[in-house]
Order: C-alpha cells, then structure tokens, then sequence
C-alpha cells in the first residue's frame, strides 16, 4: 500500500472576459471606442421606434419558449438544489452529456479518502503522536456518517481519519471482518452525502462503470471502463486470511490507495467495493495497475456491512470442509473420474458437511445443479447461500455418483 500524496500548486486565476480592443488592435497603444454622432429624422425615430416593438415581442417570445423547453433541441439550464444528496440526484444521459462527467459529479461527494495511523515517538520531543502511515478509500453509505472500505485498508491502525470534503475527521471502527475484507467506519453527523445503492445480480459484461477513490493518496480520483468479467475468483491468493470470490472484474484503473473506493453504474449507483489488482507478475495486489482490478458485488458488501452495523461483527454460512481443485494433470495422476471437480480433502468432525455424510475423498461435482470445476466454486456457492439454506451436492465417490444435501451452518457456532 503507499501513499505518495502530492502537495497540490496553487493556481492564479483571473475572472472575467479580457478587453475586446485587446484582440482586435495590432498596436500596443490603449485603444478606446470611438464616439459616433448621427443624426436622426422624426420619421427614422418612429420607424425606429415600431421596429424595435416588434423585436422586443419576438425577443420576449423566443425567451418563453426556451424557458419552456419549445425550442427543438434547445433545452433551459436548471440547477440542482444545493442541498440535494447524490442519491436524489439524477443522471440523464440526453444530448451531448459525458457520462463519465455527469457519474463524477453524482458520486465523488460520497467517496472519501481514508488514512491510517500508527503509533511513533517524536525522536526531537520524545513524545508519543499519531503518524499516517497508509492510506485507502471509503463510501458513505449512509446519511448518519457510516462509511464501508477494505478491511486491509485499516487493518492494524491506531487511529483513522476520513477526509470528507476538505475536512479531516476521526472516524471510529465499528466493525471489521478480515474473512471478507470488509470493514465499517463511523464519523459524527447526520447528513453526510449517502451514495446512491445499486444491486450487483443483473450486472452484464461490457456496461459501463466509473471508479472512485485515491490512488497513490490523490483524492478524488476518477476512472472510466467497463466490467470485463463477472464471479471471478483470482488466482494466486489474497490479503491475510481473506478468500475472494465472485468478484465483478473492470478494467478501470485501480491502483494502490483505490481499495475500499466505490465501483459505480452508469447511474452512480455503488456496484462493488474495489478491492484487488492483477499486476502483470501475476501477483494479487502488486503496485501497478494492468487493466485487471476486482472490486466485491455490492450486495453481499452491504449484507456483511449491515451486521458489522448491527452487532459488530459477521456471520456467515460453511459447510465445513477444505477443498483442492482437480485439473487434468491430477486426474491422471490419481486416476480420477473427472477431469474438473473439487476433491474433498478434510471434512470438519460434527460440521454440516460431516453430519450430512461428506466424506474425504469425495469429488463435488455439481451444487443445486450447477457445475463445479474447481474448490473456489465450492467457496462461491456457500458465500452466496445464507445461514440455514440447504445445498444439494452431487458427488462421486468410488466412481459412484450420489447426492447428499448439506444444510449450512454458522461459522459463529464453530
């Protein structure tokens, strides 16, 4: 993780049109408006006078029928209620409008920066004081101050501190759970700007999605692509003791310091927590983007942040059994009848699994019918089941196909 913030330069800027003569005289002498002096008829003045009547009313006209939307093509300008929050806002994507534009400006108010702190001794005062050491993003999901981020982003902090608008705060944990790699954060106040919900079950590969967060410590930061995959399970492990599974895949930019941002539709609706990239070495979360990064489903993030609201902490559903994914080198090397499937390595004494006659060497085949060619397929079908459903597993064993079903247990009981 770094955390290389920049200072940001300070700009002059000058407001207001420069002087007209200023473009159209070639000399460098001061130019001034001539002063012309005509004369007119009594006759001009009226004809002048009805004249300038009737393009007044045309004037006044035109005027009402822009400001009515009559115009073909022409639409009136309409600001938004400053007080509006982005889940009250709405994007419309007619004309000419960069989505891209119109999602930034939904949605950056409720993405924050996150840093964290650690303990130091001042070696010059010899005292004891709070030093960033790391940093990462968070989203407001609701109006009362509480924020959802990665766990790792936190993970070991003494102190955190959010930045919301120009504000640093302290924020308070209210809940982590290393598992999934998700954690709650809370600051004081009760309308801060919530972003606006999406769902992650009808997502399709190739919609457009915007990322938000704070790469490298630059707050704020925006990026445009698409969702290139959907229920990716990356190879090569992950942080600590968390498992990732069903993870959107995009190839928006995500770098260090974008974990725990939001991943948006075209809408502005939160999608998925970016939590992981894919560098080119192949290792999860090197520090460089490849147009591969991974960011949690948002709802099975917001399922996990409400009990880590709620109570503090997270349930989930296992079965209680350790896997290893069968590919066609261990089919023949142990003679196996499949070639794809998860063999049952170890199964929990008194665990679902065991109490529904799983036994250790059986090859899990299929889950409520749908195929399973590895043991992240396994993970992915029990994080996506609640405490208490019943999963039908087929599974062979001697060469015997047969089905067992397995009702899910908490890991809370364990």
């Amino acid at each position: 993780m770094h955390d290389d913030r920049t200072e940001k330069p300070d700009y002059v800027t000058v407001e207001g049109p420069l002087p007209i003569c200023d473009y159209l005289s070639d000399s460098e002498e001061p130019c001034e408006e001539p002063a012309l002096v005509k004369r007119w008829s009594s006759v001009a003045v009226v004809m002048a006078g009805s004249l300038g009547a009737v393009v007044g009313g045309i004037l006044v006209a035109a005027a009402i029928m822009w400001a009515i939307g009559a115009v073909p093509g022409v639409r009136p300008i309409v600001q938004e209620p400053a007080q509006m929050l982005p889940s009250e806002v709405t994007i419309s994507l007619d004309g000419d409008v960069n989505p891209a534009v119109a999602v930034a400006s939904k949605v950056t108010p409720s993405v924050v920066n996150v840093a964290m702190q650690q303990r130091v001794i001042n070696r010059f005062t010899g005292a004891v004081e709070l030093q960033e050491v790391g940093n990462g993003s968070g989203v407001i999901i609701r109006e009362d101050g509480y924020i959802l981020t990665n766990y790792h982003v936190i993970a070991d902090a003494q102190g955190v501190v959010v930045t919301v608008g120009l504000q640093d705060v302290e924020a308070e944990v209210v809940g982590v759970d290393p598992s999934t790699d998700l954690a709650v954060l809370k600051i004081p106040g009760d309308d801060h700007p919530a972003i606006a919900l999406g769902s992650s079950v009808e997502l399709e590969v190739g919609e457009f999605v915007v990322a938000v967060g704070s790469p490298f410590g630059l707050e704020k930061t925006v990026t445009a692509g698409i969702i290139s995959a959907l229920q990716r399970t990356p190879e090569g492990g992950g942080l600590g003791i968390a498992r990732y599974t069903n993870l959107i895949q995009t190839d928006a930019a995500i770098n260090p310091g974008n974990s725990g941002g939001a991943l948006v539709d075209a809408e502005g609706r939160l999608i998925g927590i970016n939590t992981l990239i894919q560098s080119p070495s192949g290792a999860v979360g090197a520090p460089q983007s490849a147009g591969i990064g991974f960011a949690i489903p948002v709802d099975f993030a917001r399922a996990v942040a409400d009990q880590l609201i709620e109570t503090g902490t997270a349930v989930h559903p296992y079965m209680g059994i350790q896997t290893v994914t069968i590919d066609a080198n261990l089919s023949v090397q142990f003679d196996l009848p499949v070639r794809a499937g998860a063999l049952v390595q170890f199964v929990e004494p008194g665990s679902p699994a065991d109490r529904a006659g799983l036994r250790r060497g059986d090859i899990i085949v299929r889950i409520d019918g749908r195929e399973i060619a590895r043991g992240e397929d396994v993970v992915a079908e029990i994080r996506s089941s609640n405490v208490g459903d019943t999963l039908e597993l087929t599974v062979i064993r001697a060469d015997v196909e047969r089905d067992l079903a397995v009702t899910l247990g908490s890991d809370a009981d364990r």
